[in-house]
């Protein structure tokens, strides 16, 4: 299990836009993967459950990953959101 925490780097967070890029790129990995926020952990491959975190910017979240590429899978989404979401 990989995992990692990131803050939120766009003004208005993981609103339905970037987090519409969030969930297509962890669709692009075999494993399992959930972002965490205050204790609250939902599948990121899930835009309600992603959406329903209502993650907005400065948040610190956790990307979790568990299985074959795990760690390919967590660095890939830690860079989108530290890039903004090219926002």
């Amino acid at each position: 299990m990989c995992v990692k925490e990131v803050v939120v780097q766009n003004q208005v967070g993981l609103h339905a836009r970037p987090a519409t890029f969030f969930i297509q790129k962890a669709n692009e990995f075999k494993s399992s993967i959930w972002v965490e926020k205050e204790e609250r952990r939902v599948n990121a491959k899930s835009l309600l459950g992603v959406l329903s975190l209502g993650i907005v910017g400065g948040t610190k979240i956790d990307i979790i990953a568990d299985g074959s590429d795990e760690q390919e899978a967590v660095d890939s989404l830690v860079a989108l959101v530290e890039s903004g979401f090219a926002e």
